[in-house]
C-alpha cells in the first residue's frame, strides 16, 4: 500500500473544502472496497479524508412521505430499518443479498453506490484495463468475459456495476442529495449518478471532483407490491450474475450494465398491457452479448418474469 495522509473531518463542509484543496484526496467511510483498492496499488489516493463521524448516519421521514437515508447509515442499519422493511422490502431484501454481514456491518449507503464498477482484469495488474489506466485497452474484450455487460457496454468497457442497493433504490426513483465544493447543495436522481463507459469507462459518476454524497432520499412508496431476486454462481457469498428489482411498474436490472439498468421498454410494455414474458423480451431485444455471456439473455429473461409475475399476483 502507498503512503497516504489522513484526516478525520468535522464537518461536511469542511470535508469537501479539504477535498477541493487537497490533491488526490479521496473519501472514506467503512472503506470496505476503497482499502481492499489500496492494499493492491489500483487505488492510490495521497490523502484520506474520514468521513464516518459526521452526522450523516440518520434515517429520517421526508415531508412528503418517503425516508431520507443518510449517506453514512451501514448496510445493515438500513435493512433492518423497520420503515424501511415495511414500506420499501425491495430495498431491505437487496441489501441482504449482497455482501456478507460483516461487510453490511461496515459499508456505508455511499460507499455502496460509489463502489467500482469492475471485472476480473480491472484486479490483474498485469492485464490491460481501461479503468485502471486510460488508453491501455480492456483485457476483458477477448478474454474472460462471462459477467460482463449485456448492456450500454462499449469497446473501452463490458465492466458491470455490482451493488444489488442501486438496483433497488433506482426501481424506488431515489434521489441523491449532495454537497459540493463550493458549499452549494444540490439534489438529483440516482439514475443520473452513474455514467456509461463509452471512451472514458475510469470516470464512473457525474459527481464532480470533490462533491460528498449526503444522503439517499426515497419518495413515498410506489403503489404494488416489491421483489428483489438475485443469480450467483452459488448461494454462498458471490458476485452476481443478474438481478431484478420489481417496485410496482419500475423495474431495474443489476449485473447487466455499467450502472443500475431502468427496465424502461419493459416498464413501458407492462403498462400498455403486456404480460411479463413480452415485456421483459422488449428490454432484452436491445441486448449485446458477447459470446460468453450469452446465457445472461435467456438468464434475465426467466428471472424477471418470475419477478414480475410474482410482485404482479401478489398486489391482485
Amino acid at each position: 500500500m502507498k503512503a497516504f495522509t489522513y484526516e478525520r473531518a468535522s464537518d461536511a463542509k469542511a470535508a469537501v473544502r479539504a477535498a477541493a484543496e487537497t490533491p488526490g484526496a479521496r473519501f472514506i467511510a467503512g472503506g470496505t472496497n476503497l482499502l481492499d483498492l489500496m492494499k493492491l496499488e489500483i487505488e492510490q489516493p495521497q490523502h484520506l479524508i474520514d468521513v464516518s463521524r459526521l452526522p450523516m448516519a440518520g434515517i429520517e421521514e421526508t415531508a412528503t412521505g418517503g425516508l431520507r437515508l443518510g449517506a453514512a447509515a451501514t448496510n445493515s442499519a438500513v435493512s433492518a430499518d423497520e420503515r424501511v422493511r415495511a414500506r420499501y422490502p425491495v430495498l431491505s431484501e437487496a441489501i441482504l443479498a449482497g455482501g456478507s454481514p460483516q461487510l453490511r456491518n461496515k459499508a456505508s449507503v455511499a460507499g455502496n453506490l460509489l463502489q467500482r464498477t469492475r471485472c476480473a482484469y480491472f484486479y490483474d495488474t498485469s492485464k490491460p484495463c481501461n479503468k485502471r489506466q486510460s488508453g491501455s485497452g480492456c483485457g476483458a474484450l477477448e478474454g474472460l468475459n462471462r459477467n460482463a455487460a449485456i448492456f450500454g457496454a462499449s469497446d473501452a468497457c463490458i465492466a458491470t456495476h455490482t451493488s444489488d442497493m442501486a438496483v433497488a433504490l433506482t426501481a424506488l426513483c431515489a434521489d441523491i442529495e449532495t454537497l459540493t465544493p463550493s458549499g452549494d447543495a444540490r439534489r438529483f436522481p440516482l439514475a443520473d449518478l452513474h455514467r456509461l463507459p463509452g471512451e472514458t469507462p475510469h470516470i464512473e459518476t457525474h459527481l464532480i471532483a470533490g462533491e460528498l454524497i449526503t444522503a439517499v432520499v426515497l419518495p413515498p412508496p410506489p403503489p404494488g407490491a416489491q421483489a428483489y431476486r438475485k443469480v450467483r454462481d452459488r448461494a454462498s457469498y458471490a458476485g452476481g450474475l443478474a438481478s431484478v428489482a420489481v417496485a410496482g411498474g419500475q423495474v431495474a436490472l443489476g449485473m447487466v450494465a455499467h450502472k443500475p439498468w431502468r427496465a424502461e421498454a419493459a416498464e413501458a410494455a407492462l403498462s400498455s398491457g403486456a404480460s411479463a414474458s413480452e415485456a421483459i423480451a422488449q428490454e432484452l431485444a436491445g441486448a449485446s452479448p458477447l459470446g460468453r455471456n450469452d446465457f445472461k439473455i435467456p438468464l434475465v429473461a426467466r428471472l424477471a418474469t418470475a419477478v414480475i409475475t410474482d410482485v404482479a399476483g401478489r398486489a391482485a
